[in-house]
Protein backbone atom coordinates (compact mmCIF):
# COMPACT_ATOMS: atom_id res chain seq x y z
CA UNK A 1 0.00 0.00 0.00
CA UNK A 2 3.03 2.69 0.91
CA UNK A 3 5.07 1.83 -2.51
CA UNK A 4 1.11 2.77 -3.78
CA UNK A 5 0.53 5.61 -2.48
CA UNK A 6 4.79 6.75 -2.77
CA UNK A 7 3.96 5.78 -6.92
CA UNK A 8 1.10 7.89 -6.58
CA UNK A 9 2.83 11.56 -5.02
CA UNK A 10 5.72 10.81 -7.16
CA UNK A 11 3.04 10.89 -10.39
CA UNK A 12 1.86 14.33 -9.68
CA UNK A 13 4.33 16.57 -12.17
CA UNK A 14 4.71 19.81 -12.83
CA UNK A 15 1.02 20.83 -14.33
CA UNK A 16 1.06 21.57 -17.65
CA UNK A 17 3.27 18.23 -18.29
CA UNK A 18 1.12 16.07 -16.86
CA UNK A 19 -2.82 16.95 -16.09
CA UNK A 20 -2.88 19.73 -19.50
CA UNK A 21 -4.47 18.02 -22.09
CA UNK A 22 -5.04 20.45 -25.14
CA UNK A 23 -8.15 20.78 -27.67
CA UNK A 24 -7.55 21.54 -31.29
CA UNK A 25 -8.71 25.41 -31.49
CA UNK A 26 -11.70 26.36 -33.31
CA UNK A 27 -10.74 27.97 -36.30
CA UNK A 28 -10.17 31.79 -36.31
CA UNK A 29 -12.09 32.96 -39.60
CA UNK A 30 -11.58 36.64 -39.19
CA UNK A 31 -8.69 37.95 -36.89
CA UNK A 32 -8.80 41.21 -38.04
CA UNK A 33 -12.37 42.03 -37.51
CA UNK A 34 -12.17 40.36 -33.96
CA UNK A 35 -9.37 42.97 -32.91
CA UNK A 36 -10.80 45.74 -34.61
CA UNK A 37 -13.93 44.87 -32.03
CA UNK A 38 -11.38 45.37 -28.94
CA UNK A 39 -11.42 41.08 -28.80
CA UNK A 40 -7.99 39.15 -28.95
CA UNK A 41 -7.27 36.84 -31.64
CA UNK A 42 -7.39 33.78 -28.92
CA UNK A 43 -8.50 33.24 -25.99
CA UNK A 44 -8.01 30.41 -24.14
CA UNK A 45 -9.87 28.49 -21.96
CA UNK A 46 -9.80 26.14 -19.28
CA UNK A 47 -12.30 23.51 -17.76
CA UNK A 48 -12.38 19.86 -16.66
CA UNK A 49 -14.29 17.12 -18.25
CA UNK A 50 -16.68 16.36 -15.08
CA UNK A 51 -20.15 17.07 -14.72
CA UNK A 52 -19.08 19.61 -11.78
CA UNK A 53 -18.11 21.85 -15.20
CA UNK A 54 -21.58 21.14 -16.94
CA UNK A 55 -21.82 24.75 -17.79
CA UNK A 56 -18.65 24.97 -19.66
CA UNK A 57 -19.19 20.91 -21.54
CA UNK A 58 -22.11 22.53 -22.74
CA UNK A 59 -20.60 25.84 -24.13
CA UNK A 60 -17.99 23.44 -25.58
CA UNK A 61 -20.82 21.59 -27.53
CA UNK A 62 -22.90 23.45 -28.53
CA UNK A 63 -19.81 26.08 -29.81
CA UNK A 64 -21.09 28.77 -27.95
CA UNK A 65 -18.18 30.68 -27.28
CA UNK A 66 -17.82 30.79 -30.80
CA UNK A 67 -20.60 31.79 -31.47
CA UNK A 68 -20.02 34.69 -29.01
CA UNK A 69 -17.29 35.87 -30.09
CA UNK A 70 -17.04 35.54 -33.70
CA UNK A 71 -13.34 35.29 -35.27
CA UNK A 72 -11.66 34.85 -32.47
CA UNK A 73 -10.01 31.56 -32.19
CA UNK A 74 -11.18 29.43 -29.17
CA UNK A 75 -8.57 27.01 -27.57
CA UNK A 76 -9.94 25.02 -24.83
CA UNK A 77 -7.92 23.51 -22.61
CA UNK A 78 -8.64 20.38 -20.10
CA UNK A 79 -7.68 19.96 -17.17
CA UNK A 80 -7.80 17.24 -13.97
CA UNK A 81 -7.40 19.84 -11.15
CA UNK A 82 -7.74 22.91 -9.97
CA UNK A 83 -4.23 23.25 -8.78
CA UNK A 84 -2.89 22.44 -12.87
CA UNK A 85 -5.76 25.10 -14.01
CA UNK A 86 -4.10 28.05 -11.60
CA UNK A 87 -0.50 26.96 -12.70
CA UNK A 88 -1.51 27.45 -16.46
CA UNK A 89 -3.08 30.85 -15.35
CA UNK A 90 -0.52 31.86 -13.79
CA UNK A 91 2.06 30.66 -16.41
CA UNK A 92 0.10 32.63 -18.98
CA UNK A 93 -1.28 29.50 -20.86
CA UNK A 94 -4.73 30.55 -19.77
CA UNK A 95 -7.05 33.76 -19.96
CA UNK A 96 -10.18 32.32 -18.17
CA UNK A 97 -11.24 28.88 -16.61
CA UNK A 98 -13.37 27.30 -14.96
CA UNK A 99 -11.94 25.63 -11.32
CA UNK A 100 -12.71 25.34 -7.56
CA UNK A 101 -12.67 27.60 -4.75
CA UNK A 102 -9.89 26.58 -2.89
CA UNK A 103 -7.51 26.36 -6.13
CA UNK A 104 -8.99 30.00 -7.13
CA UNK A 105 -8.17 31.27 -3.72
CA UNK A 106 -4.67 29.58 -3.45
CA UNK A 107 -4.21 31.80 -6.80
CA UNK A 108 -5.55 34.50 -6.06
CA UNK A 109 -3.62 34.58 -2.44
CA UNK A 110 0.00 33.35 -3.59
CA UNK A 111 0.48 36.09 -5.90
CA UNK A 112 -1.08 38.77 -3.85
CA UNK A 113 -4.56 39.42 -5.14
CA UNK A 114 -3.15 39.93 -8.66
CA UNK A 115 -3.84 36.66 -10.57
CA UNK A 116 -7.28 36.02 -11.13
CA UNK A 117 -11.10 37.20 -10.49
CA UNK A 118 -14.36 35.70 -10.30
CA UNK A 119 -16.65 37.05 -12.60
CA UNK A 120 -19.62 34.50 -11.91
CA UNK A 121 -20.71 31.18 -10.44
CA UNK A 122 -21.69 27.67 -12.35
CA UNK A 123 -21.91 24.81 -10.07
CA UNK A 124 -23.03 24.35 -6.19
CA UNK A 125 -22.73 20.89 -4.76
CA UNK A 126 -21.83 17.47 -6.10
CA UNK A 127 -19.02 16.71 -3.72
CA UNK A 128 -18.95 13.27 -1.21
CA UNK A 129 -17.24 11.59 1.34
CA UNK A 130 -17.64 8.03 0.21
CA UNK A 131 -16.12 4.98 2.17
CA UNK A 132 -15.81 1.20 2.10
CA UNK A 133 -18.60 -0.58 4.01
CA UNK A 134 -16.77 -1.52 6.96
CA UNK A 135 -16.11 2.04 8.36
CA UNK A 136 -19.65 2.80 9.82
CA UNK A 137 -18.67 5.84 12.70
CA UNK A 138 -15.69 8.50 12.52
CA UNK A 139 -13.92 6.28 15.35
CA UNK A 140 -13.71 3.76 12.33
CA UNK A 141 -11.49 6.49 10.45
CA UNK A 142 -8.26 6.10 12.40
CA UNK A 143 -5.59 4.51 10.72
CA UNK A 144 -7.24 4.61 7.26
CA UNK A 145 -6.22 5.60 3.34
CA UNK A 146 -8.44 8.18 1.72
CA UNK A 147 -7.82 10.33 -1.45
CA UNK A 148 -8.56 13.82 -2.80
CA UNK A 149 -8.79 14.77 -6.07
CA UNK A 150 -5.48 17.17 -5.49
CA UNK A 151 -3.41 18.89 -2.94
CA UNK A 152 -5.21 22.17 -1.68
CA UNK A 153 -8.16 21.53 -3.83
CA UNK A 154 -11.84 21.91 -2.85
CA UNK A 155 -12.31 18.74 -1.65
CA UNK A 156 -8.84 18.07 0.06
CA UNK A 157 -9.23 20.83 1.77
CA UNK A 158 -13.20 19.75 2.77
CA UNK A 159 -11.84 16.01 3.77
CA UNK A 160 -8.84 17.74 5.77
CA UNK A 161 -11.00 20.06 7.89
CA UNK A 162 -14.14 17.24 8.08
CA UNK A 163 -10.97 15.12 10.39
CA UNK A 164 -9.61 18.11 11.81
CA UNK A 165 -12.56 18.83 13.40
CA UNK A 166 -12.72 15.16 14.56
CA UNK A 167 -10.15 15.37 16.54
CA UNK A 168 -7.84 13.33 13.40
CA UNK A 169 -4.83 15.04 12.38
CA UNK A 170 -4.56 14.28 8.35
CA UNK A 171 -1.38 12.20 7.78
CA UNK A 172 -0.77 11.45 11.27
CA UNK A 173 -4.05 9.71 12.08
CA UNK A 174 -5.19 9.23 8.76
CA UNK A 175 -3.49 9.11 5.78
CA UNK A 176 -5.14 11.59 2.94
CA UNK A 177 -3.38 10.71 -0.66
CA UNK A 178 -3.75 13.57 -4.02
CA UNK A 179 -5.10 11.11 -6.23
CA UNK A 180 -6.66 11.43 -9.78
CA UNK A 181 -9.79 10.66 -9.93
CA UNK A 182 -10.09 8.02 -12.13
CA UNK A 183 -7.06 6.39 -10.11
CA UNK A 184 -8.91 6.62 -7.19
CA UNK A 185 -11.60 5.24 -8.36
CA UNK A 186 -9.12 1.70 -9.22
CA UNK A 187 -7.78 2.27 -6.21
CA UNK A 188 -10.84 1.98 -4.05
CA UNK A 189 -12.34 -1.05 -6.18
CA UNK A 190 -8.69 -3.05 -5.81
CA UNK A 191 -9.20 -2.22 -2.01
CA UNK A 192 -6.02 -0.31 -1.99
CA UNK A 193 -7.46 2.79 -0.41
CA UNK A 194 -10.62 2.93 1.98
CA UNK A 195 -12.25 5.79 0.40
CA UNK A 196 -12.11 9.52 -0.94
CA UNK A 197 -14.22 12.94 -0.95
CA UNK A 198 -14.76 13.10 -4.39
CA UNK A 199 -16.61 15.61 -6.54
CA UNK A 200 -19.31 14.62 -9.25
CA UNK A 201 -19.47 12.02 -11.36
CA UNK A 202 -16.72 10.43 -9.40
CA UNK A 203 -18.45 10.32 -5.63
CA UNK A 204 -21.30 8.19 -8.04
CA UNK A 205 -19.16 6.15 -9.47
CA UNK A 206 -17.05 4.99 -6.00
CA UNK A 207 -20.60 4.27 -5.10
CA UNK A 208 -22.14 2.59 -8.10
CA UNK A 209 -19.26 1.14 -9.58
CA UNK A 210 -16.77 0.79 -6.12
CA UNK A 211 -19.51 -0.84 -3.69
CA UNK A 212 -19.05 2.71 -1.85
CA UNK A 213 -21.17 4.16 0.69
CA UNK A 214 -22.18 7.67 1.95
CA UNK A 215 -20.45 8.28 5.10
CA UNK A 216 -20.73 12.50 4.31
CA UNK A 217 -22.82 14.00 1.98
CA UNK A 218 -20.85 17.28 1.97
CA UNK A 219 -24.34 19.55 1.31
CA UNK A 220 -25.28 18.24 5.07
CA UNK A 221 -21.99 20.49 6.60
CA UNK A 222 -23.59 23.55 5.14
CA UNK A 223 -26.13 25.48 6.51
CA UNK A 224 -28.58 25.84 3.49
CA UNK A 225 -26.81 22.79 2.20
CA UNK A 226 -25.26 25.31 -0.65
CA UNK A 227 -21.65 25.95 -1.60
CA UNK A 228 -19.36 27.02 -4.13
CA UNK A 229 -18.57 23.98 -6.17
CA UNK A 230 -16.86 25.80 -9.89
CA UNK A 231 -16.50 29.06 -10.52
CA UNK A 232 -15.66 31.31 -13.55
CA UNK A 233 -12.53 32.89 -13.48
CA UNK A 234 -10.61 35.68 -15.42
CA UNK A 235 -7.38 36.43 -15.21
CA UNK A 236 -7.16 40.17 -14.09
CA UNK A 237 -4.91 41.01 -17.15
CA UNK A 238 -7.41 39.74 -19.29
CA UNK A 239 -10.40 41.36 -17.88
CA UNK A 240 -9.03 44.32 -17.81
CA UNK A 241 -7.44 44.20 -21.23
CA UNK A 242 -10.74 42.53 -23.39
CA UNK A 243 -13.89 43.15 -20.77
CA UNK A 244 -16.23 42.00 -23.67
CA UNK A 245 -14.72 39.05 -24.61
CA UNK A 246 -15.13 38.24 -20.38
CA UNK A 247 -19.07 39.71 -21.35
CA UNK A 248 -19.11 37.87 -24.04
CA UNK A 249 -18.09 34.15 -22.06
CA UNK A 250 -20.46 35.46 -19.16
CA UNK A 251 -22.87 35.09 -21.51
CA UNK A 252 -22.43 32.34 -22.65
CA UNK A 253 -22.23 30.86 -18.94
CA UNK A 254 -25.21 31.75 -18.18
CA UNK A 255 -27.04 30.55 -21.51
CA UNK A 256 -25.62 27.34 -20.43
CA UNK A 257 -27.12 27.42 -17.05
CA UNK A 258 -30.35 28.49 -18.26
CA UNK A 259 -30.64 25.25 -20.93
CA UNK A 260 -29.78 23.06 -17.74
CA UNK A 261 -32.89 24.38 -16.14
CA UNK A 262 -35.20 24.37 -18.90
CA UNK A 263 -33.75 21.21 -20.73
CA UNK A 264 -32.43 18.81 -18.45
CA UNK A 265 -32.64 16.14 -20.99
CA UNK A 266 -30.72 17.98 -23.31
CA UNK A 267 -28.66 19.30 -20.93
CA UNK A 268 -27.44 15.67 -19.56
CA UNK A 269 -27.05 14.58 -23.47
CA UNK A 270 -24.46 17.40 -24.67
CA UNK A 271 -22.73 16.46 -20.77
CA UNK A 272 -22.19 13.02 -21.79
CA UNK A 273 -21.34 13.73 -25.62
CA UNK A 274 -18.68 16.21 -24.17
CA UNK A 275 -17.47 13.60 -21.92
CA UNK A 276 -17.01 10.73 -24.06
CA UNK A 277 -15.29 13.62 -26.82
CA UNK A 278 -12.74 13.88 -24.09
CA UNK A 279 -12.16 11.45 -22.03
CA UNK A 280 -13.32 8.64 -24.57
CA UNK A 281 -15.68 6.98 -22.50
CA UNK A 282 -19.32 7.85 -21.27
CA UNK A 283 -20.91 7.39 -17.67
CA UNK A 284 -23.59 4.99 -17.35
CA UNK A 285 -27.31 6.00 -17.44
CA UNK A 286 -27.32 5.40 -13.52
CA UNK A 287 -24.06 7.54 -12.70
CA UNK A 288 -25.22 10.60 -14.25
CA UNK A 289 -28.80 10.52 -12.98
CA UNK A 290 -27.23 10.15 -9.69
CA UNK A 291 -24.68 12.80 -9.83
CA UNK A 292 -27.21 15.12 -11.60
CA UNK A 293 -29.72 15.04 -8.25
CA UNK A 294 -26.84 16.14 -6.03
CA UNK A 295 -25.71 19.19 -8.02
CA UNK A 296 -26.99 23.01 -8.52
CA UNK A 297 -25.88 25.34 -11.40
CA UNK A 298 -25.97 28.75 -10.42
CA UNK A 299 -24.47 32.01 -11.58
CA UNK A 300 -24.18 33.40 -7.71
CA UNK A 301 -20.28 32.46 -6.90
CA UNK A 302 -21.64 32.24 -3.46
CA UNK A 303 -19.25 34.23 -1.57
CA UNK A 304 -20.15 33.37 1.82
CA UNK A 305 -19.14 29.68 1.14
CA UNK A 306 -16.30 30.64 -0.60
CA UNK A 307 -14.79 32.63 2.57
CA UNK A 308 -15.80 29.56 4.53
CA UNK A 309 -13.77 27.81 2.48
CA UNK A 310 -10.76 29.96 3.23
CA UNK A 311 -10.97 29.79 6.72
CA UNK A 312 -10.91 25.38 6.73
CA UNK A 313 -7.97 25.93 4.54
CA UNK A 314 -6.32 27.90 6.78
CA UNK A 315 -7.66 25.77 9.79
CA UNK A 316 -5.66 22.67 8.19
CA UNK A 317 -2.26 24.73 7.45
CA UNK A 318 -3.04 24.87 3.76
CA UNK A 319 -3.70 28.35 3.20
CA UNK A 320 -2.05 31.44 4.89
CA UNK A 321 -4.27 34.70 3.73
CA UNK A 322 -2.23 37.98 3.44
CA UNK A 323 -3.03 40.95 5.06
CA UNK A 324 -5.96 41.93 2.20
CA UNK A 325 -7.77 38.73 2.75
CA UNK A 326 -10.28 37.96 -0.07
CA UNK A 327 -11.66 41.54 -0.43
CA UNK A 328 -10.51 41.51 -4.16
CA UNK A 329 -11.50 38.32 -5.25
CA UNK A 330 -14.83 39.00 -6.88
CA UNK A 331 -15.56 41.26 -9.69
CA UNK A 332 -19.11 41.12 -10.26
CA UNK A 333 -19.62 43.73 -12.28
CA UNK A 334 -20.57 41.91 -16.29
CA UNK A 335 -21.82 39.61 -14.13
CA UNK A 336 -25.00 41.98 -12.79
CA UNK A 337 -24.99 43.88 -15.96
CA UNK A 338 -26.25 40.89 -17.83
CA UNK A 339 -28.62 39.43 -15.06
CA UNK A 340 -30.07 42.89 -14.92
CA UNK A 341 -30.65 43.03 -18.37
CA UNK A 342 -32.76 39.89 -18.18
CA UNK A 343 -34.52 41.19 -15.28
CA UNK A 344 -33.07 38.75 -13.03
CA UNK A 345 -31.88 39.40 -9.33
CA UNK A 346 -27.98 40.75 -9.00
CA UNK A 347 -25.65 38.93 -6.91
CA UNK A 348 -23.14 40.10 -4.50
CA UNK A 349 -19.59 39.81 -2.90
CA UNK A 350 -20.92 39.18 0.23
CA UNK A 351 -24.26 36.85 -0.68
CA UNK A 352 -25.03 33.24 -0.30
CA UNK A 353 -27.87 33.00 -2.25
CA UNK A 354 -28.92 31.34 -5.19
CA UNK A 355 -29.91 32.31 -8.45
Amino acid sequence: MKKALKAIRLSIVPALLLALMFTAPITNTKPAAAVAQGLPSVIRIGYFANITHAPALIAAQQNLWQQALPGVTIEPFIFSSGSAAVEALKGGALDVSYIGPNPAIAGYNTTDGTLLRIVSGATSGGAQFITNKSIQTVDDLGGKNFASPGLGGTQDVALKFFLHERGLTPNVDVTVTPTENATTLQLFQQGQIDGAWAPEPWASRLVLEGNGKVFVDEADLWSNKSFATTNLVATTAFLTRYPAAVKAIVATNLQAIDLIKNDPVLAKTLVQAEILKQSGKQLSDAVIERAWLNLQFTADPLATSLATNAKQAEAVGLLKLGAGGLKSIFDLRILNELLQSKNLPLVSAASNGKQ
